[in-house]
């Protein structure tokens, strides 16, 4: 192993559970996702099979309870893993919190009949999930979104166009969050769609400046037709289950965001020992040196502010509000890091000849999904002083 060679990441684990489960973790990634993360990245390769293999090593439910298949693993430990796979390839590592997202109302608010019949595969039968809240005309503003659901005797009819779907098209199941009553947050049920539902249908992917690799869609609710046993939690009350979701979904965002920016250090770093200029290695100067020193202490910020916020959860506390924080810092972080990254290998570094490149085109996302980085203001805000009043 070169000298340069980055070291893993000294990692807070609270068991050797868990610390068994890091290295099974670091040898997946090793093994089958980061030899091949740039190429499937730049050919917009999604790597469904890699999504296979994480359910059968019981990772895709690791917050979840053992009792349906789940991992039993606190927060602080699952936010961890996904922290390790985004640095390999920011597609799976985002793809697996998104999963996790997708699950969370079955698992939080379903009956034990649902989640007896629903939630195992899930968690670990192979199966891949979306969450459908975003529309084309609401996204900020999700409690005013437009999709319908109208009773029909024991089902329910859903019509409407959800926006920005990750795994839209190849999901086997989606969470949809549509609205069955009045305006407002109020009038808003959530539902358990599986992905062959007549008339659910998929757009072509977006083309998006980074995660190719990752299909981003607007899915069709052309009137599609489930059960009421498929509608999760009571009537109106999807939007309270899409906001704890959220608050969830946020640090999985701010976990991923570490683990681009932690890659993004190792590869400025290792470029920086190797380049001679001057007659001596980049890393001798001290300017590089200094930007170096800001992007790890950015990393430890984060990290440190994320893993904060998910033992809050872990404990039972509220966490809303170092949610939003955590989700704030971690992505304006990771785009800085990112930034500088591409400056330390100054050419090489626009090029897609070395990766960084790519880590930049990826952090620019993670200030948008699970509420923009204004709406994470926005929320912090409100924590503070109050909400606003007009």
């Amino acid at each position: 192993m070169p000298e340069h060679a980055p070291q893993p990441v000294e990692r807070e684990l609270p068991t050797e559970e868990s610390r068994d489960l890091i290295a099974l973790v670091r040898d997946i990634v090793e093994r089958e996702i980061a030899p091949r993360a740039a190429d499937e990245e730049a050919e917009g390769r999604f790597p469904r099979e890699i999504f296979s293999l994480l359910s059968e090593a019981g990772l895709l439910g690791l917050p979840y309870d053992s009792e349906y298949g789940g991992g039993d693993q606190p927060y602080e430990v699952y936010l961890q893993v996904l922290e390790e796979l985004a640095a390999a390839r920011l597609t799976v590592g985002l793809g697996v919190s998104v999963h996790s997202l997708a699950c969370h109302a079955l698992a939080g608010y379903g009956t034990k009949d649902q989640q007896g019949e629903h939630l195992s595969a899930m968690l670990g039968g192979g199966l891949l999930g979306a969450y459908c809240l975003s529309e084309p005309a609401s996204g900020s503003d999700a409690a005013s979104l437009r999709t319908k659901a109208v009773r029909d005797g024991d089902d329910w009819i859903i019509t409407g166009t959800k926006a920005w779907i990750t795994h839209g098209g190849v999901a086997d199941f989606y969470t949809v969050l549509a609205r069955t009553g009045g305006a407002g947050p109020k009038g808003i049920t959530a539902f358990l769609v599986p992905g062959d539902a007549e008339g659910l249908s998929a757009a072509a992917p977006e083309k998006k400046m980074g995660m190719k690799g990752s299909p981003t869609a607007q899915v069709h609710f052309d009137d599609v037709r489930v059960s009421d046993a498929r509608r999760l939690g009571e009537e109106g009350q999807g939007f309270s289950i899409a906001l704890a979701a959220l608050d969830a979904g946020r640090l999985g965002i701010a976990a991923c965001s570490m683990g681009v920016a932690q890659a993004a250090l190792d590869a400025a770093l290792g470029y920086a020992l190797e380049r001679k200029q001057f007659g001596r290695p980049i890393s001798d100067f001290q300017g590089l040196r200094f930007m170096l020193a800001d992007m790890a202490t950015q990393i430890e910020a984060g990290r440190s502010l994320y893993l904060a916020a998910a033992r809050l959860r872990d404990a039972g506390k509220p966490f809303s509000k170092q949610a939003a924080m955590a989700k704030l810092f971690c992505t304006d972080a990771a785009m800085r890091v990112t930034t500088d990254a591409v400056q330390v290998l100054g050419g090489y570094g626009y090029t897609q000849d070395f990766p960084v490149e790519r880590y930049m085109r990826e952090a620019k996302v993670l200030q948008i999904v699970e509420g923009t980085n204004q709406i994470q203001r926005m929320v912090i805000g409100r924590h503070l002083a109050g909400p606003e009043t007009r």
